[in-house]
């Protein structure tokens, strides 16, 4: 039994579908082929469907407005310093689409931006497809990705897979923005991130290489405690995980987010170096959302499960490269519980 599956546009004559899908406990996903968008993902609260990410109504909506919500960027998520990269002695460029001086999401073409190819679909799963083209975006080697969404009880659980012809950097994400209670601003969810060192940043939110620690910071969520910060600080930074890996599942837990209005909670397990936090300060979203929803600053909270920011300019960070005869591989879970 497959997903329902509906139209949702096309873009250059190539259609655009949304697939929904469910599973037994009454957590219920819709995913859309552009961008692999995770266009809405609700949870059974109480006996009332729960709408936990943001989400837009239209194609035309999401190219126009959309500021990655629930989508998988690439061909590198996060920022690359000046675009610039180096694998092997060969010299690369990505256009510089943020402020026109460093890379974002894999440049103004990104994998968030782009119709990816639905490979199959089952009544709780959706398997999507990518193909990037050597120099797409100026990256090197034809790369090859599936993205994976299946639901299991209430957890949704992401794989993303890719493989590659030639030396290349690969880094890849899923870029929800998670509101748990529908409130117009998620700084009152309470957070904890399981990590006690950042990336230190320049002013440009480009690693300067120093790995830092937390404690004594407005930066510290080792423990639990809401997002809104005494001081105000505004949260777009690259945690270091502990990375302390469950026997059974191989995954380590990155983050727990917590609604305090509906008792809504959730754990984000991965197999990543890193969780960009990110809490939605520059949100301003013109058209109505999901259930005609308004989505200004600090509307959600995003919690990018990834490698660093600008690792493949930093040697003593975990290497982004990828050469054939390897497969990248990035495992989340997201899961919910009250």
């Amino acid at each position: 039994m497959s997903g329902a599956v509906r139209d949702f546009g096309e873009v250059d004559g190539i259609p655009v579908q949304e697939i929904s899908i469910a599973s037994a406990a009454g957590l219920e996903a819709s995913i859309i082929t552009w961008g692999a968008v995770i266009r809405d993902l609700a949870v059974p609260v109480r006996g009332v469907r729960q709408s936990t990410v943001l989400g837009l109504n239209s194609l035309a909506d999401y190219r126009a407005h959309s500021p990655s919500f629930g989508a998988v960027p690439g061909r590198y998520a996060n920022r690359i310093a000046r675009g610039q990269f180096a694998i092997d002695g060969r010299s690369f460029q990505v256009p510089c689409n943020e402020k026109g001086r460093n890379a974002l999401h894999g440049g103004t073409a990104g994998f968030n931006k782009l119709p990816w190819r639905l490979a199959n679909s089952t009544a709780d799963s959706v398997t999507l497809a990518l193909h990037s083209a050597d120099g797409d975006m100026g990256f090197p080697g034809n790369l090859d990705v599936t993205c994976l969404y299946r639901l299991d009880g209430l957890t949704l659980r992401m794989e993303i897979t890719a493989t590659t012809d030639a030396p290349t950097v690969v880094n890849l994400t899923n870029h929800a923005y998670f509101n748990l209670d529908g409130s117009a601003d998620v700084r009152d969810h309470e957070l904890s991130v399981a990590a006690a060192f950042r990336t230190a940043v320049d002013d440009e939110l480009i690693p300067t290489g120093a790995i830092v620690p937390v404690a004594g910071t407005p930066f510290d969520f080792r423990a639990p405690r809401p997002i809104r910060d005494p001081s105000d600080q505004h949260y777009d930074m690259n945690y270091v995980l502990a990375r302390q890996p469950d026997a059974a599942t191989g995954l380590a837990h990155a983050a727990l987010l917590r609604s305090k209005a509906n008792g809504l909670a959730l754990e984000v397990a991965t197999d990543q170096f890193g969780v960009q936090i990110y809490d939605g300060a520059k949100v301003h979203v013109p058209v109505a959302g999901l259930d005609g929803a308004h989505y200004g600053a600090y509307a959600g909270v995003a919690m990018e499960t990834q490698n660093f920011p600008d690792a493949p300019n930093h040697r003593h960070f975990p290497s982004s490269v990828l050469r054939p005869g390897e497969t990248y591989r990035q495992i989340t879970e997201y899961r919910f519980s009250l």
